[in-house]
């Protein structure tokens, strides 16, 4: 039996998955027109490695970013680039930044890949740059680059965790790709043990999931992936946490501040884990997911498998389109989504779920109102924080006392905007005071950098001061006190000139011996 953990907190939600979930998985068209934002994760820029004009195939890198944290971008369809400019990305601010625009040709023609159906062969650092060079993020909502959270470093890592606990309410697309892809979730898990070194490997997947447990456990009775537990947690919101699964299932904390590989853990999505399969095994970068189209504003709810940069109006229009009922636009669930303002947007490699809600069917911005201290924000926390006191000091810029009350621990799961009964929008004082602080870190060190700069042109300059007054001084003291073998040159030099005899010079250029002085002739 085995033994389950509790977190602190948490909420029962009302599910709304069945209409997704009861619809048959269905293969998004590829849409006239493709959009890719060139900023990622952490606001970080890709650059464009194509230009306009060029025709570009499926699967064929259209940008690359600096660094590990920056995996490489690649067309999801066949076509001609068509535009490198300024769109709106799929975010709260609206703001726009560059998007490379892809006019697809029909023909879906496929760039030439390697596959490794035999990965067993390959170097756990091998397997990492494949992962890397397919672009896989994780498929969670944080899109951190896969290749990166799959090096530990120094930490020792015991556990791979897949997290097929899909918690908030309407989002369905695991639970879908588990139904229908459990073997390529199997064999991607065993992709990742093998990169990580672990033979321990969890996968966690809620109880309210029936058919994507059959599907799982259908493959291991037959004697297959004993190596694999999987492990049905209780439907509580926000059991799909990676914190909180990892508690769940482990009975481990991640340290404050920390990461996962801190407790001995990796935590991966199961979509992430499917997405390493293709990658590694076919060949296959990612450039398509499944995605959750659902709400009482959508006529045909379901999930789709979708190509990275379609805009969200085509994934409505397959969807049947909006109903009369449609009210409120957004990406994600709607506990952690953000909502749009318009449906031009494209799906990003992070987009899950197309949520379209109807007239009172969930609850927009409401006037808040004072905070009552009733306490009931710190009860449903699942880090066990302190809402109510970081409510306060964010309220008043006191950034130190925020972060003495680990606002970097929140998880921004809005369980204490759910229950406080002033509606006031707790996890948006968070969410501006982390920012606060991100930001003041790197002014700081920014500013350290700076210091240590002109510290060490400083140094620089006290020793090329100093290098410029020793020359000097030697130079001073050579001229006062002559070279040794100068004062023995000039000795020589002066016994070799009263060694010779005297001589006359001649007009004709030829030296002659002088004659004797004669006296002249008397007469």
């Amino acid at each position: 039996m085995f033994t389950l953990h509790r977190f602190h907190g948490g909420l029962h939600l009302d599910a709304h998955k069945e209409d997704s979930s009861f619809a048959p998985l269905a293969t998004a068209p590829v849409p006239p027109r493709l959009i890719f934002p060139l900023q990622q994760r952490g606001g970080q820029n890709a650059q464009s490695v194509v230009r306009i004009g060029d025709h570009v195939h499926k699967g064929q890198v259209i940008a690359r970013g600096d660094g590990p944290m920056n995996p490489p971008i690649h067309a999801s369809s066949s076509g001609v680039v068509s535009a490198i400019e300024p769109r709106p990305l799929p975010h709260p601010s609206g703001l726009a930044d560059l998007a490379i625009v892809i006019d697809t040709d029909g023909e879906d023609l496929a760039f030439e890949t390697e596959a490794h159906p035999d990965y067993q062969r390959l170097a756990p650092d091998e397997l990492r740059r494949i992962i890397f060079e397919a672009g896989i993020v994780g498929l969670g909502g944080a899109a951190f680059p896969t290749a990166v959270k799959t090096d530990p470093g120094h930490r020792a890592i015991d556990t791979l965790i897949l997290n097929g606990a899909e918690c908030e309410p309407y989002i369905t697309c695991d639970d879908s790709l588990l139904r229908h892809f459990p073997r390529e979730v199997l064999e991607g898990a065993r992709i990742l043990m093998r990169v990580l070194g672990v033979e321990r490997c969890l996968l966690g997947i809620e109880d309210d999931m029936p058919e994507a447990i059959r599907a799982l456990r259908e493959i291991q009775e037959t004697g297959e992936y004993q190596d694999i537990d999987v492990i049905t947690v209780p439907a509580l919101y926000p059991s799909g946490g990676e914190k909180q699964l990892i508690r769940i299932l482990t009975g481990r904390e991640v340290p404050t501040r920390g990461i996962p590989a801190d407790a001995g853990v990796v935590c991966q999505n199961v979509g992430t884990a499917a997405a390493v399969y293709r990658a590694v095994v076919r060949g296959e970068p990612l450039i398509e997911r499944i995605v959750t189209v659902t709400g009482e504003g959508i006529r045909n709810p379901g999930n789709w498998l979708t190509r990275i940069g379609t805009p969200i109006a085509d994934l409505v229009r397959y969807s049947g389109g909006y109903s009369g009922a449609a009210e409120r636009l957004i990406l994600g669930g709607p506990m952690m989504g953000i909502s749009l303002s318009s449906d031009a947007l494209p799906l990003v490699k992070a987009a899950n779920c197309v949520l379209v809600t109807g007239r009172g069917e969930t609850t927009g911005p409401k006037q808040a109102l004072p905070c009552i201290r009733c306490g009931a924000c710190a009860e449903v926390c699942p880090v066990n924080l302190l809402p109510q006191q970081l409510y306060w000091y964010s309220r008043a810029d006191n950034l130190r006392r925020v972060e003495e009350y680990h606002v970097t621990d929140c998880i921004e799961c809005g369980c204490c905007d759910y229950v406080c009964p002033s509606h006031i929008p707790l996890v948006q004082y968070f969410r501006a005071a982390k920012s606060e602080l991100v930001a003041k870190q790197r002014d700081r060190v920014k500013a350290d950098r700076a210091r240590e700069r002109f510290e060490a042109r400083q140094i620089r300059k006290e020793r090329e001061k100093q290098e410029r007054a020793e020359a000097a001084q030697r130079k001073k003291a050579a001229l006062a006190k002559p070279d040794a073998s100068e004062i023995q040159d000039a000795i020589a030099r002066a016994k070799a000139r009263k060694r010779l005899p005297d001589a006359t010079p001649v007009t004709d250029g030829t030296s002659h011996e002088s004659a004797p002085h004669q006296e002249p002739p008397r007469n």
